[in-house]
């Protein structure tokens, strides 16, 4: 299985921020934005894996600006890290003025999964870091990933789930 590029997988969602996607405060649903988000890291997934993907997990979504009616909605998939048969997307949520300025409102960390032809987990690409900010994030990723996996073992509810 060949190795892929973080640039291979990069995908770029556009939105124009309209009234249905908006809250009572007149802002960007944060749901809207999580689905949006989903959507973005799928699409990046399976352009690195070349297979159907699932969501696992939201490692992390962070809202740091609001988004308004009219505003350009640019999302932006990398993926950050990858496992066996899981990886790990960032989203970057941006408002992109007439000028072309981006500011940054949301980051989010997806954790995919690839299925294969039987919906079972299947064996991803390695990834290729070819700068020295992809190498800290995927450094940054699997701190992340072992950081998960303490989570998932210290879980008080775990035994409760049957």
């Amino acid at each position: 299985m060949d190795k892929k590029t973080v640039s291979q997988s990069r995908t770029e969602q556009v939105q124009i921020l309209t009234q249905g996607n908006l809250n009572g405060y007149k802002r960007l649903f944060g749901g809207k934005l999580m689905e949006w988000i989903d959507i973005v890291a799928a699409v990046t997934a399976r352009r690195h894996c070349g297979m159907n993907v699932t969501t696992a997990a939201i490692d992390s979504l962070e809202f740091t600006d609001a988004a308004y009616a009219n505003d350009t909605i640019v999302l932006v998939g990398t993926v950050t890290y990858v496992g066996r048969t899981s990886m790990e997307i960032c989203v970057k949520t941006y408002i992109e003025a007439l000028n072309g300025e981006r500011k940054l409102i949301n980051s989010a960390y997806v954790i995919m999964v690839a299925l294969d032809e039987n919906e079972r987990p299947a064996e991803v690409p390695g990834l290729i870091c070819e700068t020295e900010e992809e190498k800290c994030q995927f450094r940054q990723g699997e701190e992340r990933n072992a950081a998960r996996k303490r989570r998932r073992q210290t879980d008080p509810c775990r035994d409760c789930r049957q």
